[in-house]
């Protein structure tokens, strides 16, 4: 068995000690609004318990630009703006340190714990900003 340790400590996300989830069914599944937006804005959130940004992204001229609180400090906040992401737009607003956080932005656990933000394809057919997630 491989063992996921950094200075003497087992990582909370190494993919061999995860189980995996109960089966939710399709209906789980399309039940949750998953959308494409563009990162206008990425601020440091000091208020934060953990390091985080406060990030404002526009999901197209149906949702409009909501907000959140995002622990992605390990990209620089120059490199998340104009960034493409994937959210989780309806599952219900979220007090963070009194900062209303309208949606979940989507990421890749590292073993480490470390969000990896997952975008669509930036070619010539890149879907737009609300493009509903498949």
């Amino acid at each position: 068995m491989v063992q996921h340790v950094i200075d003497g400590a087992a990582l909370p996300y190494a993919p061999d000690k995860l189980p995996r989830k109960d089966v939710c069914g399709v209906d789980g599944f399309l039940a949750v609004d998953l959308r494409v937006g563009t990162v206008l804005a990425a601020e440091p959130f000091p208020q934060a318990r953990k390091p985080a940004y406060r990030l404002r992204v526009d999901f197209g001229p149906v949702v409009g630009v909501l907000e959140t609180s995002a622990q992605v400090t390990h990209y620089p906040a120059a490199q998340l703006i104009g960034r493409r992401v994937v959210g989780a737009i309806n599952l219900g607003e979220k007090r963070i340190a009194g900062f209303k956080s309208q949606f979940l932005v989507l990421g890749a656990l590292a073993p480490d714990g470390r969000v990896h933000l997952l975008s669509p394809d930036a070619d010539d057919g890149a879907p737009p900003d609300g493009a509903p997630i498949a």
